[in-house]
Order: structure tokens, then C-alpha cells, then sequence
């Protein structure tokens, strides 16, 4: 089979496309065969190596993938050959990536897909959804009628939790750019303000004069003192990006709020934690609620290019969908 694949750590050009052979399901997995792969900021940490995880060289790439059943493990129930489904954990932990022709998927990270959502639509999505809903629900226990702040809410991740939390009865605050403010309130934002606003904090009080239940900055750049100071009783800081981020926590006003600060990455959630957030991004999916924004196509081989620009940042509310060639 085609696939993107490493043979050691390294910068973007360390990605090579050529064959390999093909993987083989064991009992309790399914084989899919790929229609469309998309291409994340932790997909580069991996090759880079900068967030080690359990692997073997060659190690394919990519986290998501949406194909159909080619077969079934004797042991893998639930699933029949032509089925649509997806995954987004793979690529990480022993497990081979997904930016192949065919892909070998645990039956307990595999998910049905309605054959009414494109491929395309539901795989540029799945990662920075599943994300959104893990900060947003399993750590950050959002409740019907709290206020949530998503700071970066135009971004790929931010644009997800906009949805979620509207769709689940919170009250979403946004930051964002001015010209993604429109944008944010089409998603279900109740109000957005400019992330370069230096009275951001008074803008954010004045909307919300108890104060925010839920503090989210999927940007990676993690203000808490800021964060801590617009939290109401008991507010929640759930931290998500901002690998190298190193922010002052302000213990005290923390502490008096009976407040909290959680990190959490997707890498480590469990699959019941993963299932869960699959059953509501495939309802939202099924409406058309749930769709990135911008969407690229490129083939296979143009993994290593579309690190690149990840890496560069030229990717900011854009996704890239990586194609094998027989379905380009």
C-alpha cells in the first residue's frame, strides 16, 4: 500500500511516500480502507519527536481517518465489510497512523459514520471536535446555563467548542480577530472580543459581571492571570494547548474562588472518554452543524508540505485533507 510514513524524528522532511506493506488486522481490529486522512498540530510533534510516545519506524503518520470496512477480525463485532467509519486515535501509543491506504483500527476507536456526511467534511473536524468536547465536557464540566470563555474560538478547536457549548445550553463568550467575529456568532457565540483588546478582562466583566464558568484558551497561550481573575465561584481553567507554555499561576485569588486548573491531551483519554464524544460529534455531524470551516484536498504524498505550512503557521482556521490517490 501508499502511505506517509518516517523513518526517524525529524523536521517535515522526514516524511517520505512510497510503499509499505500492507498492516493486518488482528483479532479485534478492523482493516479500513482510507478515503480521507487530516493532518493536526500533534500529528508534528509526533514525527518531531518533541511529544514521545510508543512507536516503531517505519511509523506511519496521522491521527484521523474516515474509510470503509475491508475486514473484520474475528473477534471485532459490530462492524461489516463496506461499512463507513472513522477514527481519530491513531498514529500514537503502538498504534500506526492513519495516512495510508489502509489502516488497522482497535474495534473499540472505530465509529460508524452516517453515509450522508462526506468523508471529506467529517474528517477535517474530528480531532479539533473530539478536542473541544473533552475540554469543554469531560474536564471542564459544563453544565446547560454557565458562561464559557473560548479564547481563539475562530481557530479549528475554538470554532468546535463554539458549536458544542452552544448546542449543549451554555453561554459562550468568544475572543477572536474582528473580522472572524461574525463568523463566531454564526456558530452560536453570544458575544466576541477582539483578542488584542487590551480592556479585553473589563469587555469580558461587563458581559458577565459573576464572572466566567469555564476558561478555555485553545491558542496555547495561557494568560492565567487573566483567566483566574475572570472566573466566577468555583470557575474552571481547563488548559489544552501551548506545549512550551510556562504561565505565573496566582495561587491565592485561585484558591479564595475555590477554583481549579486542569490540563488534559487527547493522546491520553480513554476510549470510553472518546466514545462518549463520538456520539454527540456523529448527531452534529448528521445535521450539518459540526464542518470546519475551510477545507484543502491535497494527495497522500503531500504530507510533508502540509507539515510545513502547519508548522509555519499558514493554516490558521484552514484544515488540510490528505486523499489517497484512488479517490482524488
Amino acid at each position: 500500500m501508499q502511505a506517509a510514513y518516517i523513518e526517524e524524528f525529524g523536521p517535515p522532511g522526514a516524511i517520505r511516500h512510497g510503499a509499505l506493506p500492507a498492516p493486518l488486522p488482528g483479532p479485534a481490529d478492523v482493516l479500513v480502507d482510507t478515503l480521507a486522512v487530516s493532518v493536526n498540530p500533534v500529528d508534528t510533534f509526533v514525527r518531531a519527536g518533541t511529544w514521545r510516545t510508543r512507536l516503531s519506524f517505519p511509523f506511519v503518520i496521522g491521527r484521523d481517518l474516515v474509510g470503509t470496512v475491508a475486514a473484520v477480525g474475528s473477534g471485532a463485532a459490530g462492524f461489516s465489510v463496506g461499512d463507513l467509519v472513522w477514527c481519530n486515535s491513531l498514529g500514537h501509543d503502538g498504534r500506526q497512523g492513519a495516512a495510508a491506504e489502509q489502516a488497522v483500527v482497535p474495534v473499540d476507536r472505530l465509529y460508524h459514520l452516517a453515509d450522508t456526511v462526506r468523508p471529506v467534511d467529517a474528517v477535517a473536524v474530528l480531532h479539533p471536535a473530539a478536542t473541544g468536547y473533552l475540554a469543554l465536557f469531560t474536564h471542564g464540566r459544563l453544565r446547560a446555563g454557565e458562561t464559557v470563555l473560548v479564547a481563539g474560538a475562530a481557530g479549528n478547536v475554538g470554532s468546535a467548542m463554539v458549536v458544542l457549548a452552544a448546542e449543549a445550553g451554555a453561554r459562550v463568550l468568544a475572543t477572536a480577530r474582528p473580522e472572524d467575529a461574525e463568523y463566531c456568532l454564526g456558530l452560536g457565540a453570544t458575544a466576541v472580543v477582539d483578542y488584542r483588546d487590551p480592556g479585553l478582562p473589563e469587555r469580558v466583566r461587563d458581559l458577565s459581571p459573576h464572572g466566567v464558568d469555564l476558561f478555555v484558551d485553545t491558542s496555547g497561550h495561557n494568560d492565567l492571570p487573566v483567566a483566574v481573575d475572570l472566573l466566577a465561584f468555583r470557575g474552571r481553567v481547563v488548559l489544552l494547548a501551548g506545549l512550551r507554555s510556562r504561565p505565573v499561576l496566582p495561587v491565592g485569588p485561585l484558591y479564595l474562588k475555590d477554583g481549579s486548573v486542569t490540563g488534559f491531551v487527547i493522546s491520553r483519554a480513554t476510549t470510553s472518554e472518546l466514545a462518549d464524544a463520538a456520539r454527540t460529534l456523529n448527531r452534529l455531524l448528521a445535521t450539518g452543524r459540526l464542518r470546519a470551516r475551510t477545507v484543502e484536498k491535497q494527495p497522500l504524498s503531500g504530507a510533508a508540505e502540509a507539515h510545513a505550512r502547519l508548522e509555519r503557521g499558514e493554516l490558521h482556521g484552514r484544515r488540510v485533507v490528505l486523499l489517497p490517490d484512488r479517490v482524488l
